[in-house]
């Protein structure tokens, strides 16, 4: 996941790291938010929004904001679209029509197979921090109307308990880096916590949100319920036809009895 890619560029700058120690006590350096909204069972979006703190930029320069930049590209190779309110700040919206393209997405931009060149130079660290393994999962289950969703997101954080560099710990990456994960749904959703150290989501109207952390192993278990546009289609068709039915056999002159008197008609003239 490019939490891992953003820690190794402070490992590669080790000037930085130490300058962002003197800060800590002051604001976090950056605030990541990872968010899946959806509008029914086959539309819904993936929202990324990251803002990096005013120390972060002024000591890091460059490869801070080339990780940006590689946002960037890969949400535009997921057919996303992506707003830069500001250089230090990027806002990413992936679409999806269904579970199966959601998982692909999802676990495909933070899990990239590219070979840019400003990535494989963020990537000559990599030995020195273990990797980000992050995976999302939504089963779905379909009842006519409605669509029960149950969604699983493991991210793997333990890696990320100290940023270090040659084993000298330099800052702790929780007050660094601010991190969060949303799903926001139509009527809302109801959280399932499996341990008693999983991350307890606030509640936003129909959103939940989930305070990641990082050192640790977060786990996020969601159920929720999406109406079913194929099913709410069918079933309107079928009232449709029970209705005309209905209205013709009812309100209407049976068309065999016309076509017998117009016979007869016929035939008497």
């Amino acid at each position: 996941m490019h939490f891992s890619t953003f820690v190794r560029s402070l490992v590669r700058f080790r000037y930085i790291c130490l300058v962002l120690v003197a800060s800590l006590l002051l604001s976090g350096c950056v605030d990541y938010d990872v968010g899946v909204r959806f509008d029914n069972s086959n539309r819904g979006e993936l929202v990324q929004h990251i803002k990096l703190g005013e120390r972060l930029t002024s000591f890091s320069g460059d490869p801070v904001y080339e990780w940006l930049n590689s946002i960037e590209r890969r949400a535009r190779q997921e057919e996303g679209k992506v707003r830069r309110p500001s250089k230090e700040e990027i806002i990413v919206t992936i679409p999806f029509t269904n579970a199966k393209e959601l998982q692909t997405k999802f676990n495909g931009f933070f899990h990239p197979n590219t070979n840019q060149k400003a990535e494989s130079v963020v990537r000559e660290s990599a030995s020195e921090l273990p990797k980000v393994e992050s995976n999302l999962l939504l089963d779905q289950n379909n009842f006519l109307l409605l669509v029960r969703n149950h969604l699983i997101y493991d991210l793997d954080l333990r890696s990320l308990a100290l940023i270090s560099s040659n084993g000298n710990v330099l800052a702790n990456a929780g007050s660094i880096l601010d991190l969060e994960f949303s799903l926001k749904t139509p009527w809302g959703a109801r959280s399932i916590q499996r341990t008693e150290n999983a991350p307890q989501p606030q509640k936003n109207k129909n959103q939940l949100v989930w305070k990641l952390n990082p050192g640790e192993l977060n786990h996020i278990e969601a159920i929720f319920w999406l109406p079913s546009p194929l099913g709410i289609g069918t079933l309107l068709i079928i009232l449709f036809v029970w209705a005309g039915i209905y209205l013709r056999y009812n309100f209407m002159p049976d068309p065999r009895i016309q076509f017998a008197a117009k016979t007869a008609t016929t035939e008497g003239q």
